[in-house]
């Protein structure tokens, strides 16, 4: 047996032209609700990140026991178990969650993982005195805080002085090591393979070639992380927002177009698999809400791709 599941994070059913989406063209994950079996009633379990994970993990709803936090010594996680059963598991990864405080021991189930470094508030590059000038002339002020180095804002800017290409964004970089580990792996069987992006969590960061196909009014420094809060944006701030997850969308689209080329040229359709879903949506000011977590759980968090 021979497994894709391909894993996004904070996608937006309603984004997709095989859900009705029409905010943009997804001809890719088109290609896969074609060939594939499409749930439009497929529904989260617990959330955000951590939670969800470990109900993928072990079947069980972790709402119910507790919230953020690492598998418990008496989960079973099935990465686990197949690869106790002779199953090889292997996880590529940008979603740093896995490797911090409070959500660990999920990465160490597989037989083997790669960790790319660089989304979000990940602690990836070390900058003793950023330039904080030049921050503030680039980035909103809703987003930024370099005085606090423990504030959820302070390392995005940093990392993102080190992703001047699109070869560099870690999600790009995930989708070549998964592509790296069929073609190493393409005369094996049994094998389970996780390929899994933060992406198009906030904040909203892609290359600029996506992001120019879609025009705003907005021409303010960079705004593309909301707040977990209601609405209080101008309009024009809106429709940046909404631009700059927009424009992620159509980046995840084109990664999922290069794992459905691979399956293509090599037949494995035949023999291999191919799982796609995310861990929860994403309110983009439906209902006056931005985000996650503070609103109550409406279709647009909780109604998932499968």
């Amino acid at each position: 047996v021979k497994t894709v599941f391909l894993l996004f994070d904070s996608l937006n059913l309603r984004m997709l032209n095989s859900y009705g989406g029409k905010y943009l063209e997804t001809p890719n994950f088109n290609r896969l609700a074609e060939k594939s079996i499409q749930f439009n009633n497929h529904y989260i379990g617990s959330m955000p990140c951590m939670p969800a994970r470990r109900d993928m993990h072990t079947g069980r709803l972790s709402f119910l026991h507790r919230s953020w936090g690492p598998l418990e010594p008496f989960d079973n996680s099935f990465p686990e178990l197949l690869r106790l059963n002779n199953t090889y598991t292997h996880l590529v990864t940008d979603h740093y969650h896995y490797f911090e405080d409070g959500g660990a021991t999920y990465h160490n189930r597989f037989n083997s993982y790669d960790f790319i470094r660089g989304q979000e508030r990940d602690p990836w590059k070390a900058m003793v005195q950023p330039p904080l000038e030049k921050f503030r002339e680039k980035y909103h002020k809703s987003q930024l805080n370099l005085e606090d180095r423990e504030h959820v804002y302070y390392f995005y800017p940093i990392n993102s002085e080190f992703i001047k290409e699109e070869k560099d964004f870690p999600s790009v970089k995930c989708f070549a090591s998964g592509l790296d580990f069929l073609q190493t792996n393409k005369e094996a069987d049994n094998w389970f393979l996780q390929l899994e992006t933060f992406d198009p969590h906030e904040p909203f960061f892609a290359p600029d070639r996506f992001k120019e196909k879609i025009k705003t009014k907005y021409r303010g420094p960079r705004l593309d992380w909301p707040q977990y809060e209601r609405v209080t944006e101008t309009d024009e701030e809106v429709q940046e927002l909404k631009a700059n997850y927009i424009a992620l969308i159509a980046l995840c689209d084109h990664l999922l177009g290069n794992v459905l080329d691979y399956f293509d040229q090599n037949n494995l359709w035949d023999d291999t698999a191919l799982i796609l879903t995310t861990d929860h949506g994403f309110m983009l000011g439906e209902h006056d809400w931005w985000a996650k977590n503070r609103m109550p759980l409406y279709n647009e968090i909780a109604n998932i791709p499968l």
